[in-house]
């Protein structure tokens, strides 16, 4: 995996959700601003429904940029849905011989998931350049993209959150989105838990949704083996008129109560303003105490 210099040339692409120039253009200018090139397909600025293009069209924009020797890092401008549509459409042989960057976060789990476990590279779980204005340009998620990016390392120290669960761990990190991890369940882009950190988050759900989610994680194995679990935003929670009962915290701690692994919430990633960096399937370490939490991930 190279790291990006100035000078280098990184492309952005939308496999999900349709997006504009206008929207794109604060992200534009600020990877410009970090010396570096960024390409725009004409594909990137399509529309069919929601999505950005059909899965054609989207398929097609992602495999020149994943094939691309030139490219050294694809962003995907944003979430939303779209990711699962192409993902079996794409050829990672090109990728595999020139290894990039892959970034961004929740539709982009289904990105990680696969690159992560059927090529065994990294990929980086951060901010998109939807989420990019003025206002961040100074931001601890932007700060933490350019910093995995061009040095391959990140660390954090935050303070320790309300049902944390103690310990200190070493393995490679693995997870997303949960909504994802929950619907490639089974199929060839399915993560291995075993020996690994779990990193999982998750947006605008109904919380019976988390604790069947977090269920099939447990029934399919992906719990138990773990060597740490980390939990980032579990934001904008719905429940039902009758209410389910727990929040979000309380259902996964249900779920690895019988484990022994450090568990860390409230970690500074997901679908949050302050969505810092985490180096997927890389190395890393986790320690945490009655006070503070410090991980730190290096390629």
């Amino acid at each position: 995996m190279q790291l990006l210099q100035r000078g280098d040339k990184i492309q952005i692409v939308a496999p999900a959700r349709k997006i504009s120039l206008e929207e794109l253009q604060p992200a534009i200018t600020y990877f410009q601003n970090q010396g570096w090139e960024v390409l725009c397909s004409n594909l990137l600025w399509g529309q069919y429904h929601q999505f950005s293009g059909t899965d054609d069209m989207r398929a097609a924009d992602m495999q020149q940029a994943l094939d691309n020797p030139d490219v050294k890092a694809v962003i995907c401008a944003r979430g939303g849905y779209g990711g699962m549509r192409i993902i079996d459409k794409l050829d990672f042989s090109a990728f595999k011989n020139h290894p990039k960057w892959l970034c961004g976060y929740s539709d982009t789990t289904v990105f990680h998931a696969h690159i992560n476990q059927v090529l065994n590279l990294p990929s980086l779980h951060c901010t998109m350049p939807i989420n990019i204005d003025a206002d961040s340009y100074h931001s601890a998620a932007l700060h933490t993209m350019v910093q995995a990016l061009s040095t391959g390392k990140v660390h954090y120290t935050i303070p320790a959150a309300e049902g944390n669960r103690a310990g200190q761990t070493q393995a490679k990190i693995v997870g997303g989105n949960l909504s994802i991890l929950y619907a490639v369940n089974g199929s060839v882009s399915d993560i291995d838990t075993d020996g690994k950190i779990l990193f999982i988050e998750d947006l605008d759900e109904y919380l019976y949704h988390i604790d069947r989610m977090m269920l099939c994680l447990k029934r399919s194995g992906k719990l138990s083996r773990l060597k740490g679990l980390i939990v980032g935003g579990m934001s904008d929670m719905h429940d039902n008129t009758v209410p389910f009962g727990f929040d979000a915290k309380e259902i996964i701690m249900q779920h690895v109560q019988e484990y022994d692994y450090p568990v860390c919430f409230d970690f500074p990633a997901g679908h949050i303003k302050d969505n810092r960096a985490i180096i997927m399937n890389a190395p890393a370490t986790l320690n945490i105490d009655n006070s503070s939490v410090t991980l730190s991930i290096s390629i």
